[in-house]
């Protein structure tokens, strides 16, 4: 009882920070990881996966009754996003990924840095592409993190939160609605595939979901009142936090 309430706890958390700024994954991961060390790196994945997968649908349905989403760039996206992160927790039960951790640190530092010093970055919505060309690009990210989701997952959400600022010029509360979409998309994947082999904890994952719901909840709802400005603050911080967990994992894996 005393494991499924810590593992709940944590969800809780990560369902409150995904919700607003993807990164969930920075708490529920090393949480289960250290109260669950006997268990296959997998099985934490799927589990985690089947967890966030209940917060981040709340999150994408609380946020499409609030936020206006393009619909037709993200839907592609979305789709896309859900082949390649099958494909993606596929591959992560044959390959090692310890390699990825300095590639995404590297990245994440850049972004942090982008962002930072960028001050009006995403605080107002100003689309860059016309409807096609933004599909297109859409469908590109939605498969290129699709797969990274699926394979590794760290920093997900706050990479597509980044580009939808970045490349497709929305504000950032867009951007998380967005980025919540494709969230669900690859989440959904993933949880078929890690059902179907084996790799859910189902007596901690159905827990740990209802907490995440609740965490969700509680995420859009302060995003949602408080806007672009507060999530950019937001994602910074989370960011950086992501920077950190990296670098010491890569220091002393």
């Amino acid at each position: 009882m005393t494991l499924i309430l810590l593992l709940s706890t944590s969800s809780l958390l990560a369902g409150f920070i995904d919700a607003v700024v993807g990164g969930g994954g920075l708490i529920q991961i090393p949480a289960m990881l250290i109260l669950l060390p006997g268990a296959p790196v997998a099985t934490i994945l799927g589990t985690n996966k089947f967890a966030s997968c209940a917060g981040t649908t709340m999150a994408a349905q609380r946020y499409a009754r609030h936020v206006a989403i393009d619909w037709a760039t993200v839907l592609p996206a979305a789709i896309t996003a859900f082949v390649f992160s099958f494909l993606g927790s596929r591959t992560v039960t044959l390959l090692n990924t310890a390699s990825m951790r300095p590639i995404v640190l590297v990245l994440l530092v850049l972004v942090a840095i982008y962002v930072f010093f960028v001050k009006d970055l995403g605080l107002i919505h100003q689309p860059k592409h016309a409807p096609k060309k933004a599909t297109w690009l859409g469908i590109l990210i939605g498969a290129g993190l699709g797969f990274y989701d699926g394979f590794f997952g760290p920093g997900t959400g706050s990479f597509l939160i980044f580009l939808f600022v970045g490349v497709f010029g929305f504000d950032f509360l867009s951007a998380s609605a967005s980025a919540k979409v494709i969230n669900w998309a690859t989440n959904i994947a993933s949880v078929i595939y890690f059902g179907w082999s084996g790799n859910i904890i189902y007596k901690y994952a159905v827990p740990m979901a209802l907490c995440s719901v609740v965490g969700a909840t509680i995420g859009t709802r302060l995003a949602i009142a408080k806007g672009s400005r507060f999530v950019r603050i937001f994602f910074l911080v989370i960011v950086s936090a992501l920077i950190a967990k990296l670098a010491q994992s890569i220091i002393a894996p």
